[in-house]
């Protein structure tokens, strides 16, 4: 099995992003009365929720890319029938603000969006590959997400 193949283009997404993070945390570490929230409780509450949602679906996702993209095979089911790249998008918009909410800080917002523009800029790059592998799948697949421009 190719590692590129399950990557995608996680390896370009990441590699953009974890300077912003470095910096990040380090600022957040050094200055933390700079970036906390004052959410309280409903703010812990919350995180806690994006994460009880976020956190699943990133793992259906990625047990079903381990699974299925080595029979060669694309994924239309679970998450991804919900979202063309569930993985970018559940760490991105839930799992890290989620995490940002119960450490009381809006790093993790600041973090999740830096992903996810990232991940938007590098994804097309993923979906003309599944365009050419699967030329008349991967069509029908993006016509039938629930949701294919989150």
């Amino acid at each position: 099995m190719r590692i590129k193949r399950l990557l995608g283009a996680g390896d370009r997404i990441m590699v953009s992003v974890l300077p912003f993070a470095f910096v990040g945390i380090a600022a957040n570490h050094r200055w933390p009365a700079l970036f906390q929230l004052g959410f309280g409780r409903a703010g812990f509450a919350l995180g806690s929720a994006f994460i009880a949602i976020g956190i699943p679906l990133w793992l259906i996702s990625v047990v079903q890319i381990l699974l299925l993209v080595q029979k060669d095979k694309l994924i239309t089911h679970g998450p991804f029938a919900l979202l063309l790249h569930p993985i970018y998008t559940s760490v991105a918009l839930l799992v890290i603000p989620g995490v940002g909410l119960l450490l009381d800080s809006w790093l993790g917002f600041a973090l999740g969006l830096i992903l996810y523009l990232a991940s938007r800029h590098f994804a097309p790059s993923e979906e003309r590959e599944l365009a050419a592998r699967f030329p008349v799948e991967y069509p029908a697949y993006r016509r039938r997400v629930l949701l294919p421009w989150l």
